[in-house]
């Protein structure tokens, strides 16, 4: 996956200044996985938003229009039709990133151990129709240190 030339000024800014995307979710006012998903330009921010956001870096403004430029998705295979799959698939293709991210913000440098993964599968009645609650679960490893 490429990254976008303004992803890497932006990550690039928020190591200079030593945030988490924690931090930037109280600058902000938008949780950390969509703040990530801006960043990686998965997602657009709003004038205001874009601003707060780069005011926290220490950015800019000249770059808030970029960040509220509607992002294209998409663009590679054939995006599946079946509404339960898409959701996995938009989890991968549009979250994927932004969430590795936000894990390796909060937990370091590493990887999650694919072995390792839990998939919980729970049922959440409600009124209007019950909920599938899918919990997934995995072991995150630091890199090794040599």
């Amino acid at each position: 996956m490429e990254i976008p030339e303004i992803t890497q000024k932006l990550l690039a800014a928020k190591k200079a200044k030593n945030v988490s995307f924690a931090d930037l979710e109280k600058a902000v006012g938008r949780d950390e996985v969509w703040i990530a998903a801006v960043i990686y330009r998965q997602a657009s921010a709003s004038d205001e938003e874009a601003s707060k956001l780069l005011l926290a870096l220490g950015l800019d403004e000249e770059l808030a229009q970029e960040l509220g430029e509607y992002p294209v998705k998409g663009l590679g295979p054939i995006v599946p039709t079946d509404p339960f799959i898409y959701r996995f698939y938009e989890i991968m293709q549009v979250y994927g990133m932004p969430l590795k991210a936000v894990i390796q913000d909060k937990f370091g440098d590493g990887i999650m151990s694919a072995i390792d993964f839990t998939l919980d599968v729970e049922k959440e009645e409600d009124p209007k129709g019950d909920r599938v609650k899918l919990i997934m679960s995995g072991k995150f490893l630091p890199y090794k240190k040599w």
